[in-house]
């Protein structure tokens, strides 16, 4: 029997959450836009249902639409900073 393992969701810290925000420059990483024009979230870049991490290095800032719209694809462009 082959055993699946999945990364579990956590509650992202909000300290962690205002790091990802600064680090990427209040801006979407996908569209570019920044408050308050949209609503910023913090995405998992590689999505926890394919294999992604809490890790920071795996959190992008998103707006709300980009990320409604990646759903639980992972991100192309970042796929330089990951072994896929």
């Amino acid at each position: 029997m082959r055993e699946t393992r999945r990364n579990q969701r956590i509650l992202i810290p909000p300290a962690v959450r205002e790091y990802v925000f600064q680090r990427d420059g209040f801006r979407c990483r996908s569209c570019g836009k920044s408050p308050p024009e949209v609503q910023l979230q913090v995405d998992h870049i590689i999505p926890l249902a394919q294999g992604g991490s809490n890790d920071i290095s795996n959190l992008q800032t998103l707006c709300k639409l980009c990320n409604q719209r990646k759903k639980d694809r992972w991100d192309p462009r970042f796929r330089r900073h990951f072994d896929l």
